[in-house]
């Protein structure tokens, strides 16, 4: 096991075998003397094409934060009604229930709000997906 060490990354690294993509156009001239004092010029240009998108692995990527959110803000949610049970139940420290109450709520709004931006975001992946691949959306209404 101790050769087979696994990170399992919840954010996005960069890979460092991949070369930087670059959008740009360059052209380089060099200056010098031919063989027989003649003088010579050499132009080079080198262009970096954009990386084509996976845009499918971007959907999928997007559908996968967007449980993730849910989940976490179902699970904010019960520890919400759990700490309301607890302040109840266990009045001599039910302030610090009621404060525990009030952060899980705030997290699960927050975890809410997360689910609801990765569903705008598959949403909108999808939508460039179609778009790239030809298909058209005739808005009638």
């Amino acid at each position: 096991m101790a050769e087979e060490h696994r990170h399992h990354h919840l954010f996005h690294h960069k890979k460092e075998d991949e070369p930087p993509v670059e959008a740009a156009v360059y052209s380089e001239t060099a200056y010098g003397s031919g063989p027989e004092g003649a003088y010579a010029e050499t132009t080079e240009a080198v262009a970096y094409a954009e990386p084509e998108v996976d845009y499918k692995k971007e959907e999928k990527h997007h559908k996968h934060l967007e449980q993730l959110g849910e989940l976490g803000a179902a699970a904010a949610g019960a520890y919400a009604l759990y700490e309301k049970h607890e302040a109840k139940k266990d009045p001599e420290h039910a302030h610090r229930h009621k404060i525990e109450e009030e952060v899980a709520a705030a997290a699960a709004v927050g975890a809410g709000g997360f689910a609801f931006h990765e569903h705008h975001e598959k949403k909108e992946s999808k939508k460039e997906d179609e778009e790239a691949h030809g298909k058209k959306h005739h808005h009638l209404f």
